[in-house]
C-alpha cells in the first residue's frame, strides 16, 4: 500500500475511539457491553477494520459519553497534524513551515436574531436576515 494515501475514514475514527476509550480507563468489554455489541466488533472498529454504521458509530459514542461531532472533529484534526508531521518526514526540518495543509477554520458566527439583523442592517423584510452581505458564510445549524 502507498505511503503517501489518505488514511480511510473508519481508521482516523477507530484510533480515535481507541484513544478516548483508554483515556477513559475503560476496557473493550465495558465499552462493548454498554454499546450493545461484541468485543470483537468493538476491536474491528477501533483497528479500523470494520467501517460502523451510523448507529453503531452513535452507539459507541454513546458508551463513550462523545458526541458523534466531536469524534469527527478530534478525526480531522489528527488527520491534519499527521500530515503535517508525514510532510517533516519527507521534506525535513522544517516543513510544517511550508505546508500548510487544510486549514482548520472555524466556522464564522452569526447572530440571526432579528436585532442582530436590525444593528448590522442586514435584515430583510420580513424580519429574515439576508446572508446576501456574507457570501462565504455557511449556515451549519440553527435552533
Amino acid at each position: 500500500m502507498d505511503e503517501h494515501l489518505e488514511p480511510l475514514l473508519r481508521e482516523l475514527m477507530g484510533a480515535v475511539l481507541r484513544d478516548e476509550r483508554r483515556r477513559q480507563g475503560r476496557t473493550l468489554a465495558q465499552v462493548a457491553a454498554t454499546a450493545g455489541i461484541s468485543m470483537q466488533h468493538l476491536s474491528d472498529v477501533e483497528r479500523g477494520r470494520k467501517d460502523p454504521s451510523s448507529e453503531l458509530l452513535a452507539a459507541i459514542t454513546g458508551a463513550l459519553e462523545v458526541t458523534v461531532p466531536q469524534l469527527l472533529l478530534r478525526a480531522a484534526g489528527d488527520a491534519v497534524l499527521r500530515g503535517r508531521a508525514e510532510a517533516d518526514e519527507r521534506v525535513g526540518a522544517g516543513a510544517t513551515e511550508r505546508f500548510r495543509g487544510p486549514a482548520l477554520l472555524r466556522p464564522e458566527t452569526l447572530d440571526l436574531t432579528s436585532a442582530a439583523a436590525e444593528r448590522t442592517g442586514q435584515g430583510a423584510p420580513g424580519g429574515e436576515v439576508s446572508l446576501a452581505a456574507r457570501p462565504r458564510l455557511s449556515l451549519l445549524s440553527a435552533a
